[in-house]
């Protein structure tokens, strides 16, 4: 029984991860099981340094303190999940590409409130000013000219793939949304419904390595400087809702709203987050 419910629990992340805007990380939270994923993607990540370093001696203690009999449920739900989802959300970002922008977009809008709260006191001024100027860095950055990501190069998929796992560790950040961000979104989709798994292979190195190195050291900042990390990740986060923005040209051109349903969509998305909120802050107060 424990297996089929860490299986559920794995299913529930993985649909998470799929969906721009709800994080993986707070589902983890939720049906309590976020500690001790942490714990053992930190082991991991430690046996995974020790191998870089060629220090294979240190592997063998770094992974006895892996809870493999939660882990290897919790990914198979989440291969699991994450298929069913990608065949699922494949059409429709065809179909209707300004609507799933405006859910999406108020998936992430209402997520901003977690790191927002995660800062503990309350933002000063100057606070304010700071998390602007990353917001303002992430939208201009977003306004350049993107290349074409419908075929990018294994490479730049390699370093996507280090990137986006970093929002493992942080309840709140959605690693579909930052692949969203960065133009990577569609592609991966694709891939996994096309059972590419050259793509798929690269993308899990990929992951495996900003496991290994980013997000040890996302781990060290929020762990040393926690409030200025949480604020510029705020800002970022704000800035980078401009890729989404549901009225836009195809070249990146913003535009005003222009139809009703994307408004509706968006409005639906933030409805779904802010439920998925609630419903963290009342389990934490049970536990």
């Amino acid at each position: 029984m424990t297996f089929i419910a860490n299986l559920v629990r794995g299913f529930l992340i993985g649909t998470a991860e799929v969906i721009p805007g709800v994080s993986g990380g707070t589902i983890a939270l939720i049906v309590g099981i976020y500690e001790r994923i942490i714990s053992s993607a930190a082991a991991v990540s430690g046996a995974i340094g020790n191998l870089l370093r060629l220090r294979v001696g240190a592997i063998p203690s770094q992974l006895r303190k892996v809870d493999f009999k939660l882990l290897i449920p919790v990914l198979i739900g989440m291969f699991l999940a994450i298929f069913a989802g990608a065949a699922a959300l494949e059409p429709l970002l065809e179909s209707q590409p300004e609507v799933m922008r405006g859910l999406f977009f108020g998936m992430i809008l209402v997520s901003l409130v977690v790191p927002y709260r995660m800062a503990a006191k309350a933002w000063k001024l100057s606070d304010y000013t700071l998390g602007a100027a990353a917001a303002a860095i992430s939208f201009g950055l977003l306004s350049l000219p993107a290349a074409e990501a419908s075929a990018p190069s294994y490479l730049i998929v390699f370093l996507a793939a280090a990137v986006a796992v970093c929002a493992l560790v942080l309840p709140g950040v959605s690693g579909s949304f930052l692949l969203l961000a960065m133009g990577f979104y569609a592609p991966t989709i694709a891939a996994v419904n096309d059972r590419d798994f050259l793509y798929l292979g690269i993308f899990a190195l990929g992951a495996i390595f900003g496991l290994a190195l980013f997000a040890k050291g996302l781990n060290y900042l929020l762990e040393s400087r926690r409030r200025i990390t949480l604020m510029v990740m705020t800002g970022l986060m704000l800035g980078s809702l401009r890729a989404i923005w549901p009225w836009q040209l195809d070249g990146g051109t913003l535009e005003a709203p222009s139809s009703l349903g994307p408004a509706l969509a968006m409005a639906a998305g933030a409805v779904l987050v802010g439920l998925i909120m609630v419903l963290e802050k009342r389990f934490s107060k049970a536990q």
